[in-house]
């Protein structure tokens, strides 16, 4: 995308898509009762460290392959003394601001204690955390920042990218953090408040924060919608179009539809993402303990609860392994730890074992080839899957990413299967194809967090070029899914046939790329809903749902609905809206045959408060 933002949705040229294009008349009233406040960069020290591990192998048995060892070039770890700090963080983000896809990628870790006068700014693949069991083990006094400058103040396009388990004191007060998709704020804590807006307020459409505590309070200006989980603010300053927190210490009351907010008091069940940690000079990986109906942040007194593994037990992979050493490692009982950096895989990786770890540092990135899946897990208990990005490859995948094999059907009630910051991208950093993107087999998985992407800009983008039909597909019973982002697919974005599923936020769009209404006819609906219970299903439940469509290439497209479901009392859901951004495309209705229609210009969302 090369086109600068305007802030008039009907003039934008046809080249330009929604990422740079925001409901400006929906931000406008909040916008201009609100006073600008700059932030603050800082200077300093430091330089730049590498991570190390034990490379002794686990005494259970002999093994082919070691667990533990350096974590790679690409891992960078710093503690209070290192040199010039600050220095080594502007090197990474000037290489890293704008590569949207380009190659790189980064963790950057810090080790307990306090840093002064740092402004950590965030480029694109690039991961900042804490090394401690605690956020307040590790102080930044100073910020750590995610603005829009690349991009003419459009923070649109900032995806890929996170912090993690780290305290901050921002040098104004307030710290900024205006991100879109795929940019998770997890087990952080803010002393002051959190500006969601890039600098000038700029249009952006974020966002996910979890298990955080931010003592102030938290000005999203004018994002779109975001999802907020298990964690406490000092207070929410507006909402645009989709507001919804869930288990939030708080957060602002049930509202929807004015203004926007849907609020559930507890999350159903949760299990936060597993971190890397210092334990002495050793690294471990912490893994939170499972919650049922949690309210607030995980780690507030104490230490959290959970278990640990050493860095032994894992094996520490690097760009250039293949799928076969890293099926290896896992058939020798080891778990995976994916430095940063790309891996080709020729074959599935495959997760057998219960209780396996997958973790991935600095957007790690699995693409398959020859049209194979990426990583594929049995129907076992408790396998976590956290932290990587799947790239479809130039061949067809029938699947990229598949938790329980077709007809799983046992019991994960007592320990689930967790997929958390678990992202897949179809084109945009080259031709990519997948028929069906992510497939949800086993029961009771809890999918946490994710951006399922079929591409709208990059190379390797068009209507059959990039072609994806399916989002996700969940099949397994009993599935919550709790911030799910899927956008732009062929078909259905979800399609959803398990029983007793539950969603907790929702976002999507549309495909922007279809050429002609016959291209997206559904037999005798117009479109493919955005959603998608299967008509069998007796029982489901979705909480604060939007679909957005922006038919730019053929603006006179009418999607009949966003949301389609079997019209029964089991099913509900709560906070529905469906909006057409800026007159390209329009929706004849909500959910099934309800909900009043988009018209005009104007980017007014239609909503549904409760449905049946």
């Amino acid at each position: 995308m090369s086109s600068s933002p305007t802030h008039s949705p009907a003039s934008e040229p046809s080249g330009v898509r929604r990422r740079t294009l925001l409901g400006a008349a929906a931000a406008a009233p909040v916008l201009a009762s609100l006073a600008g406040a700059g932030a603050a960069a800082a200077s300093a020290d430091s330089g730049a460290g590498s991570g190390s591990g034990s490379a002794s192998a686990s005494a259970d048995s002999p093994r082919a392959l070691p667990g533990g060892g350096d974590l790679g070039p690409n891992v960078i770890v710093f503690d209070p003394s290192t040199a010039n700090i600050q220095g080594r963080l502007d090197e990474i983000f000037k290489q890293q601001e704008s590569a949207q896809f380009g190659t790189g990628r980064y963790a950057l870790l810090f080790k307990p204690g306090a840093y002064n006068g740092l402004n950590a700014q965030l480029g694109f693949y690039t991961s900042i955390a804490g090394l401690g069991l605690s956020p307040d083990d590790t102080t930044i006094n100073g910020d750590v920042t995610v603005d829009a400058g690349w991009f003419d103040g459009n923070a649109t396009q900032n995806f890929w990218r996170s912090a993690e388990n780290l305290a901050l004191v921002p040098v104004s007060g307030t710290n900024r953090w205006a991100v879109s998709q795929a940019a998770p704020f997890r087990r952080m804590h803010v002393r002051g408040g959190l500006n969601l807006a890039p600098d000038g307020y700029g249009w952006a459409s974020g966002g996910y924060i979890a298990d955080s505590r931010i003592d102030g309070e938290v000005g999203p200006y004018s994002q779109q919608q975001w999802y907020t989980r298990d964690s406490s603010v000092g207070g929410w300053l507006n909402a645009v179009w989709n507001m919804v927190f869930s288990g939030v210490e708080g957060a602002p009351g049930q509202s929807f539809p004015e203004p926007p907010y849907t609020t559930l008091e507890t999350t159903p069940v949760s299990r936060e993402k597993p971190f890397l940690y210092l334990d002495g000079d050793e690294y471990r990986v912490f893994l939170p303990e499972k919650r049922t109906n949690a309210r607030g942040v995980s780690w507030g007194n104490g230490t959290p609860r959970g278990t640990s593994l050493p860095l032994t037990q894992f094996y520490v992979a690097k760009p250039g392994d293949s799928a076969a050493t890293l099926n290896q490692a896992l058939e020798e009982g080891l778990h995976l730890l994916l430095t940063p950096g790309i891996y080709h895989v020729d074959q599935a990786v495959e997760v057998k074992r219960a209780n396996t770890v997958v973790l991935g540092l600095g957007y790690a990135t699995l693409i398959p080839d020859n049209g194979a899946s990426a990583l594929k897990v049995a129907d076992v208990d408790g396998v976590r899957l956290a932290g990587f990005l799947v790239d479809a490859g130039p061949v067809n995948s029938a699947t990229l990413l598949e938790v329980g094999p077709e007809g799983a059907s046992a019991d994960h009630s007592a320990n689930p299967t967790t997929v958390q910051d678990v992202f897949v991208r179809i084109g945009g950093a080259g031709p990519g194809k997948a028929t069906t993107s992510v497939v949800v087999n086993s029961r009771h998985t809890v999918v946490d967090h994710t951006w399922v992407w079929r591409a709208d800009h990059g190379d390797g983008v068009g209507w059959e070029t990039n072609r994806a039909d399916y989002g996700v597909v969940v099949n397994g019973d009993d599935v919550l899914i709790t911030g799910l982002f899927v956008e732009h697919f062929n078909k259905y974005d979800v399609q959803w046939n398990g029983q007793r599923g539950r969603t907790i936020f929702f976002q999507n769009e549309k495909a922007y790329d279809a050429p002609d209404q016959a291209a997206i006819q559904n037999g005798s609906i117009k479109g493919y809903a955005a959603y998608k219970v299967g008509d069998q299903v007796t029982e489901h439940e979705g909480w604060g749902m939007g679909s957005y469509c922006y038919y730019n290439v053929n603006p006179s497209i009418v999607q009949h609905h966003g949301f389609a479901a079997p019209n029964r009392s089991g099913v509900r859901f709560h906070g529905l809206l469906v909006v057409s951004l800026g007159g390209q495309g329009q929706y004849e209705c909500v959910i099934n045959d309800s909900g009043s229609p988009t018209s005009g210009t104007d980017t007014v969302p239609s909503k549904v408060v409760q449905y049946p």
